[in-house]
């Protein structure tokens, strides 16, 4: 247990540290190589700070732990949204200017609502995985046309000002992109077989270490970045964060999850957890958008978000430790 223990320890400090030097390799080797600031941060910085749910639920689906790969994915989705913009709202209120971001919050609740769809019969099979990926292909292309397309956005004005990329060289970029990657896969392992164990010894599913544990863990690199983004004043840089992450999360990570191995889904996730990050998903939309005037994330619904997140975790291990006694 206690090897086990410092294996989820060391691999979630590796995973961090390796999602950061895999994205500041990305985002410097894409830059050099023509990318506009715009794409580096939609494209290759998005999917960097997804890497961690990515690699880790690849891992986890193909040594035929799926209830981790789920947790991860369903998991990141609502520790990003309340976890993460609630935490950076407290430090900071989080104004929205971006069209870009408006246009895919709406994405977001299309392509979660697809998700529960195609899980409603408790499996996902490897069509619904084809679906998925498909799915996450053609929103990709229609967002980088329309970026490229679309003269003026804060959220490229953003991009430009915060990636601190053309000092970098191109051997530079393509070293850190390597070993970002190499150590992604090391950490994602000892993270898949520590969260297995730990699961194992304690009588509880590999879904609920999904949702918790690794679920903040996995979520650690959009939770700096957005606090980051958010104190220089960078406020759709760091709701751009959490929004892709979901995109890629949901439909990226959950598709190849079950293209690698078709699952099934535990009822729990389908009454408990799709419903709420469902939930939170049209929360964000409402204050993204906001009634009057302006969009805006404030104080107090930044303690909102927190709070929710704390009584959701709350939930998910009361009803853990209830099941192990059982």
């Amino acid at each position: 247990m206690l090897l086990a223990v410092l294996a989820v320890v060391i691999g979630l400090i590796l995973l961090v540290w390796s999602a950061d030097k895999f994205v500041d390799g990305a985002a410097s080797t894409a830059y050099r190589l023509g990318m506009s600031p715009l794409l580096v941060g939609m494209v290759i910085v998005g999917f960097g700070t997804s890497a961690p749910e990515i690699v880790v639920s690849a891992f986890a689906s193909a040594q035929g732990n799926p209830g981790l790969a789920l947790g991860n994915a369903i998991g990141s989705n609502i520790s990003n949204i309340a976890l993460i913009l609630g935490v950076t709202a407290l430090i900071c209120p989080i104004v929205v200017h971006s069209s870009i971001v408006k246009r895919e919050i709406p994405i977001l609740i299309g392509v979660s609502a697809v998700l529960w769809f195609l899980a409603a019969n408790q499996m996902l099979e490897l069509l619904d995985g084809i679906i998925l990926l498909v799915l996450f292909a053609g929103i990709m292309g229609w967002s980088i046309y329309t970026a490229t397309k679309k003269k003026e956005d804060p959220l490229s004005d953003e991009f430009d000002e915060s990636l601190d990329v053309p000092k970098k060289s191109l051997r530079y970029g393509i070293i850190w992109l390597i070993v970002g990657f190499i150590f992604l896969v090391i950490s994602s392992r000892m993270l898949v077989w520590g969260a297995v164990s730990i699961a194992i010894a304690l009588g509880v599913s590999d879904l609920i270490v999904g949702l918790t544990v690794v679920a903040i863990g996995t979520s650690l690199p959009e939770l700096a970045s957005s606090i980051a983004a958010t104190r220089k004043g960078e406020h759709d840089i760091a709701l751009g964060n959490v929004v892709g992450s979901n995109l890629f999360n949901t439909l990226g990570v959950v598709g190849l999850a079950a293209v690698i191995k078709p699952f099934e889904i535990e009822s729990i996730a389908l009454t408990r957890d799709f419903p709420v990050m469902s939930g939170l998903t049209l929360l964000l939309f409402l204050l993204c958008f906001g009634f009057k005037g302006q969009g805006k994330i404030k104080h107090w619904e930044g303690g909102l978000l927190t709070a929710t997140y704390i009584g959701y975790t709350i939930l998910v291990v009361v009803a853990a430790i209830q099941h192990a006694g059982a």
